[in-house]
């Protein structure tokens, strides 16, 4: 069985990495992401991740991987900051405050069927000045990241409470994803 990651994020290939998983293959999925309209932000991560799986070509030997990381911050889905302006709106709105990180991957097994877990990692932020929100801006680890930033870099500073999976914030539940696998015959070593 060859295992093929439906992501082009270096981030979740270091992710599997750390299971001691190397994938056989890496596509790109070309999927829309924007969200549907009064969509619940659970069933947006969920509904992406499986859009990323089904998007990549599969031979009948392999198995497909993909993630996709929500930022819910009240009843709001924030989008990626793909611009400084965009970035320095996400991180005020979340100065301060506690937001849901949704994290889903999705598996398609041998059998074509999809496989969808959750995980919910609550993330609290300190109070944010706007030079502490400046240097970040600066820095450019958090520009066309979920939310803004990134929590495996210097935005980890700015985490005053976690409730939750690190992982899943960085963009893939280890914990999640090696169940799936599992559950699939992955072999794990």
């Amino acid at each position: 069985m060859r295992l093929v990651l439906a992501s082009t994020s270096p981030r979740r290939r270091d992710l599997l990495a750390r299971i001691g998983v190397v994938p056989d293959r890496v596509a790109a999925p070309d999927i829309d992401e924007s969200p549907l309209k009064a969509e619940l932000q659970r069933i947006d991560a969920l509904r992406l991740a499986e859009a990323k799986a089904r998007a990549v070509a599969r031979a009948e030997d392999e198995i497909v991987v993909a993630g996709d990381t929500t930022i819910a911050l009240g009843r709001r889905i924030l989008p990626p900051a793909e611009t400084e302006t965009v970035q320095r709106d996400l991180l005020t709105a979340l100065s301060g405050r506690r937001h849901h990180c949704l994290s889903a991957v999705c598996l398609i097994g041998l059998d074509g069927r999809a496989r969808v877990r959750l995980s919910d990692t609550v993330v609290a932020f300190k109070r944010l000045s706007d030079a502490e929100i400046d240097r970040y801006i600066a820095c450019g680890e958090g520009l066309g990241k979920a939310g803004g930033y990134a929590i495996q870099g210097r935005a980890e500073a700015f985490v005053r409470f976690i409730s939750g999976t690190h992982s899943g914030v960085v963009g893939l539940p280890l914990y999640d994803t090696r169940a799936l696998l599992e559950s699939a015959g992955y072999d794990l070593g």
